[in-house]
């Protein structure tokens, strides 16, 4: 929620909601009394701010206390904390976890004002919720500022270290053999401020099941996470920090029993009779990730000039192992996929107040990325139809890499025109050399208008510019499986080209009262060259691809109260969101699939047309009791004999629950217990179900977990 000085004084129950709002927060008030490095600290935080403008956007604010309110607390996936806010709509882990206004992927995560190069997608949620002291969720047409990525920006400000030296040490069990202990270090000495936290989870529910079974077979996982935010003022205008963070992840991949063998192995299988010596209850597939990133920044305030500099690295790795024997009786395919990239860059952003009526910013961004590919392809030998010749593999090797570069440029201007007038206009360029090379001018226009104290308007026009992943990128090697059971239907496969959309955002808010603020934003995209994702392979990589054209709208509406012990939350969106004839990647496919959506409209695999959540949290003494749901219209799907995509999974709708209660003064400090159901009433749901484009396997929501946890802060 927007952080204002008279709301600290109240309760968290009230703290722990969100709103939208087009201007940035109001700066919390320093008392003289703080010591010097605390004020200069709260200064330079606040010229960081100032340097990423919101002028004319959406922005929907998270705070701690709002994460405290969920079941899991500072435990809950970071993914299932933005599926809160409104235009997020929930998907597979498998296939990126969540979709902001219909688009897939296509989310820029910064940290402290820094954007983060993407990693290689999977299951992993390599940001930890619990370093998260804050989130301005940015939607809408964005300022020149923000490119690349854009349906979505996650600015994260970091817990930093406080003038005392603490901590926090928990653990959070639960159902399917959950385990979850973590732990939290903050403090400072003179100028050297510092916040560290780790975590690690165990459990045996790591991917969505394929059945509607309460438990699933073969679904281990074991994740750790580490973060550091350390900095050093070298006077109280100037700041050096250094933030670094590593994700590992195991994954067991869960087994469907009972399937049907489509190939011959000698001795291990019949397709035609159905025989099989390894019953597929009994696949050992696993996946391996790896995510490390590190940012050294300089920051420097000079009156009217503000700037920062970044430098960063990051390192993402996927490991698929396939079950050697399993994969290719089930598959007709067994491939052992090594995908890794590296990316370091820079990263300038400077502010200046050239008059009091404006305010013109600047900055430019450069990365380069190395990635690769290695792969040990298991296959049989197959005849121009697809159809297997002998019953015994060969393997393919099929390895490869590649450099690219991304570089960005941009400059705006934020005029205040009047008192309730503002608005910040400005360019960028983008340019993009990897498996394509283009470019783009971006402009960009945004309006905010405050019609009275208790009504604000915006509007934006933005141009965006959104290149393919490149360590997603599917690689030029189809050639290689001629005349095997892995060759592709259709033996075509251009490169992956930058997505160009026009981007028209409307919205407005009204408070009613001083205890509820409602909010309504409405959108509209057109777009060339639409870039989609799917799991095409049996590595659990996303694969992009183009459409031709497509076009996505929708409208968001939200609702909030909050009082002195009571607080809750509503949103509701529709959306929709289609293509149309498939330009690049088109190996992917089916020369039927491809025929139809060459002349045909159809819904892009993750378009949900209805997504609501909500919440309601009640604060009283040093306890809290919440609950919030989640409801899905479903995703799309393909009937069988039906177009492409042209029905939907049946809706759903679940419910968790949270009780916790704080012990303020006990001998190891303040200690708070906390009792949590997710899926209240254990509905059994699909997120997929194995039909659509680009869709692989079944998969179920999680069925009702119970958690207990017990954490003391010192």
């Amino acid at each position: 929620m927007q952080r204002t000085p008279q709301l600290r004084k109240l309760p968290l129950a009230l703290a722990s909601l969100f709103v939208a709002s087009s201007t940035c927060f109001a700066a919390d008030q320093v008392d003289n009394a703080v010591p010097t490095i605390e004020v200069t600290a709260a200064h330079l935080k606040s010229e960081r701010i100032e340097l990423s403008p919101k002028v004319g956007t959406t922005v929907y604010s998270v705070d701690k206390h709002m994460i405290d309110m969920l079941g899991q607390g500072e435990d809950t996936p970071f993914n299932e904390v933005l599926l809160r806010l409104p235009g997020v709509a929930q998907d597979s882990k498998a296939s990126g976890s969540l979709h902001i206004r219909d688009d897939h992927g296509n989310v820029q995560y910064r940290l402290n004002g820094i954007q983060l190069p993407e990693s290689i997608s999977g299951f992993g949620q390599s940001i930890d919720t619990r370093f998260v002291d804050k989130v301005d969720f940015i939607t809408g047409a964005l300022p020149a500022q923000f490119g690349l990525r854009t349906a979505g920006i996650v600015d994260i400000q970091t817990k930093e270290g406080e003038t005392k030296p603490g901590g926090r040490i928990g653990i959070l069990v639960g159902s399917h053999n959950d385990v979850e202990p973590s732990a939290q270090f903050f403090g400072s000495q003179g100028a050297f401020n510092y916040y560290l936290s780790g975590s690690f989870l165990s459990n045996s529910a790591g991917i969505e099941n394929p059945t509607t079974a309460s438990s699933a077979i073969h679904d281990r996982t074991r994740q750790s996470k580490s973060f550091g935010d350390l900095s050093y003022f070298l006077d109280d205008k100037t700041r050096v920090g250094l933030l670094f963070g590593t994700y590992n992840g195991r994954f067991q991949i869960p087994n469907n029993p009972d399937q049907v063998p489509s190939a011959t192995l000698t001795g291990m299988s019949d397709a035609g009779s159905g025989f099989t010596a390894l019953p597929s209850s009994q696949l050992d597939e696993r996946q391996r990730e790896t995510n490390r990133f590190l940012v050294l920044s300089f920051q420097k305030s000079l009156g009217d000039l503000n700037f920062n500099t970044s430098v960063f690295h990051q390192y993402s790795e996927l490991h698929y192992t396939p079950d050697p024997v399993g994969d290719l009786i089930f598959n007709s395919v067994a491939s052992d996929t090594l995908r890794s990239n590296s990316a370091n860059g820079v990263q300038f952003d400077m502010g200046y107040k050239l008059t009091p009526d404006h305010t013109v910013r600047s900055g430019l961004t450069f990365t380069r990325q190395l990635t690769h590919s290695d792969n040990s392809v298991a296959v049989f030998p197959a005849d121009s139809t697809g159809a297997q010749t002998a019953t015994d593999p060969i393997t393919i090797v099929d390895n490869s890499s590649k450099i690219g570069t991304l570089g960005s440029i941009y400059l705006q201007d934020e005029w205040h025109i009047s008192k309730p007038l503002t608005l910040n206009y400005g360019v960028r360029f983008d340019h993009v050399s990897a498996f394509v090379d283009e470019q783009q001018w971006s402009p960009r226009v945004n309006l905010a208008y405050a019609l009275s104290d208790a009504t604000a308007f915006h509007a934006g026009y933005s141009r965006y510019f959104t290149p393919p992943p490149q360590e997603l990128a599917s690689q030029a090697s189809i050639d290689k499986y001629a005349n095997t059971t892995n060759a592709p239907a259709v033996a075509i496969s251009d490169n992956v080209k930058a997505e160009r959309t026009h981007y028209f955002d409307v919205g407005v808010s009204q408070k009613v009262g001083s205890h509820v603020t409602l909010t309504a934003d409405t959108y509209y995209k057109k777009i060339a060259s639409l870039i989609d994702e799917g799991q095409f392979g049996q590595a659990l990589i996303l694969s992009p691809f183009n459409y031709e054209k497509g076009y996505a709208k929708g409208l968001e509406l939200s609702a909030l109260y909050a009082d002195a012990h009571w607080g809750g939350f509503l949103n509701v969106t529709v959306q929709k969101a289609q293509g149309e004839n498939i330009i690049s990647g088109q190996s992917l496919f089916g020369p039927d699939e491809l025929s139809y959506i060459a002349n045909h409209y159809v819904y892009l695999d993750h378009d949900q047309t209805y997504s609501v959540s909500g919440g309601v949290h009640y604060h009283f003494s040093d306890s809290q009791i919440s609950t919030d749901f989640l409801y899905g219209s479903g995703l799309r799907n393909t009937p069988d004999g039906g177009a492409p995509n042209s029905s939907a999974l049946p809706h759903y709708t679940t419910v968790n629950a949270a009780f916790t209660h704080t012990w303020k003064e006990s001998m190891i400090g303040s200690v708070e217990g906390r009792l949590a159901i997710i899926n209240l009433f254990d509905k059994s749901y699909l997120l997929r179900d194995g039909t659509g484009i680009g869709v692989g396997a079944p998969q179920y929501g999680a069925r009702r977990t119970l958690y207990a946890g017990l954490s003391t802060s010192f």
